[in-house]
């Protein structure tokens, strides 16, 4: 099954590196950018499409690897050229593979397939593809091809439905970009404290990779720790009057959160007086 790319930024890139590495079945690149395409397919080692139509009849499956807002877009110019029998897939993680509504006319069959990793580098992050989760949705018929391509490359998969993919992708953006702006609001209140930038990794880096192997190891209920968990209404209530604005904030809805979870782990604690003091200090 030869793979073809429409786009050559980082996912395009990583995604077909994998390809080339373990089924050496990619096609190359097109981009309305012709400098991008040569690039990709220099560092892959495979061919420069100058001419989207000639990718098209030179590919069997097609990812679409451009920015969410121009999809539509590439999917308008495709879904006129012989595209009958192939697999037509994007790569957003917010939209499914409803944005090719009216691919049946085609004869083509449409997909979303997304990594579960924050793809930075467009050299390197082939090699950290294999640990990600691959989720993907779509033709229910012709999904199991797609299955096949990814497994082949060594990859993990989890099949969803089209309706949860803006949930999906959302629950992903809480658990990667959110957590960044969540370590900025610890450093900040640190800077508060007298923390140098240079201290910064040291205080932080024990707390956090800690938790997050507990996690993976035990899942959230076991690992939860600290005031919430205690039921430490005091400790809480000092919190909340020395915080500001929202960071303030920040520090209530998440410890809401965390109630939920200490009430699940601890069913016989009476948290309802530490409840009460989060309510109250709502914005």
């Amino acid at each position: 099954m030869k793979v073809g790319f429409v786009g050559a930024g980082k996912v395009g890139c990583s995604l077909g590196m994998l390809f080339e590495i373990t089924q050496h079945n990619l096609a190359g690149y097109y981009s309305r950018t012709s400098t991008s395409a040569a690039e990709a397919a220099k560092f892959t080692k495979s061919k420069h499409f100058q001419n989207l139509e000639t990718l098209i009849e030179e590919s069997d499956t097609v990812f679409i690897t451009v920015p969410d807002d121009e999809i539509i877009s590439v999917w308008n110019s495709i879904k006129h050229m012989h595209i009958a029998g192939k697999m037509i897939c994007h790569c957003s993680g917010s939209l499914s593979s409803n944005v090719f509504w009216d691919i049946e006319e085609t004869g083509a069959f449409g997909f979303s397939v997304h990594p579960l990793l924050a793809v930075s580098d467009r050299y390197r992050s082939y090699q950290e593809l294999s640990k990600a989760l691959f989720t993907i949705e779509g033709n229910e018929h012709h999904i199991g091809e797609i299955k096949s391509l990814l497994e082949a490359s060594g990859l993990k998969i989890s099949v969803i439905s089209g309706d949860v993919k803006t949930r999906y992708h959302g629950a992903a953006v809480l658990c990667s970009n959110l957590v960044v702006a969540l370590i900025q609001a610890a450093e900040d209140e640190l800077r508060i404290c007298g923390f140098s930038e240079e201290q910064m990794g040291d205080a932080i880096a024990p707390l956090l990779m800690g938790n997050v192997r507990k996690v993976l190891e035990v899942g959230t209920k076991k690992a939860l720790t600290g005031p919430i968990e205690r039921n430490d209404k005091g400790t809480v209530e000092k919190h909340m009057d020395t915080f500001a604005g929202l960071d303030r904030e920040i520090y209530r809805i998440l410890s809401m959160k965390t109630l939920e979870i200490a009430k699940s782990k601890h069913p016989e604690t009476d948290y309802s007086e530490l409840e009460l003091l989060l309510k109250n200090q709502e914005d």
